[in-house]
């Protein structure tokens, strides 16, 4: 059904260029046919009115060039069922991904950290794998979005208001080599953990493919507006 609509949409667009390429033409024939009473103007008016032409003439070119390749773009989108609702579609449907709207799904890291340790010290792991290049994380199968904090003494941290077990999971999409380099590197945030909380054990595994829920927590502002 999606075809069906979107062949009617490329059809009218095409149309609708053609046609406006048609009315530019026409404007710069009648532009070139004015002049009923040449007779009566003088060598200077003519000469101006040839000036005033031929700028008319290429400024009707370069807009023939431009709705021409409009024409053109339109054609070959339409050649590949393509349309311009459903690129901004796209976008929408990447970008609500990416701020936690929707479910997302790709390569990362798993972390695992066996042993009672603070919030702060999940927030100071969730720091560095957004450093690190991490594009969306999970702590404790909750997503984790703007204004999500992991809170609590060691043994009772807790995140949007969901307790968070032991042993305790943080799931983070990114380039896998990448994450697991700069969390294990030598004085990194496994090595600080550790140092830091001896009874702990924590393990970063990469792996293919990570699927992190959509957040709960509404993302509406309640004081700021958007800046159209």
């Amino acid at each position: 059904m999606t075809g069906s609509l979107r062949t009617p949409r490329n059809s009218l667009s095409v149309a609708a260029v053609a046609a406006v390429l048609g009315v530019l033409l026409v404007l710069q024939f009648q532009s070139q046919a004015t002049g009923g009473s040449l007779d009566s103007l003088s060598a200077t008016e003519l000469t101006d009115l040839v000036a005033n032409l031929n700028t008319r003439n290429d400024q009707l070119r370069t807009e023939i060039a431009a709705t021409q390749a409009q024409l053109d773009a339109l054609t070959a989108a339409r050649a590949r069922g393509d349309t311009s609702l459903g690129q901004l579609q796209a976008d929408l449907a990447r970008i609500r991904a990416w701020a936690g709207l929707l479910p997302v799904t790709g390569p990362g890291v798993q972390v695992s950290i066996d042993g009672a340790i603070p919030g702060t010290a999940v927030q100071d792991l969730l720091n560095e794998l957004r450093n690190a290049g991490a594009e969306s994380y999970a702590v404790g199968g909750v997503r984790v979005v703007s204004g999500s904090v992991v809170a609590g003494a060691p043994g009772s941290i807790s995140i949007e208001d969901t307790p968070l077990g032991d042993p305790l999971e943080v799931d983070a999409i990114g380039n896998p080599a990448t994450l697991t380099g700069s969390l294990s590197r030598a004085g990194g945030i496994v090595a600080r953990l550790k140092a830091t909380f001896p009874g702990i054990q924590v393990t970063v595994t990469p792996v293919d493919r990570l699927e992190l829920p959509a957040t709960t927590r509404s993302l509406t502002p309640n004081h700021g507006q958007p800046r159209l």
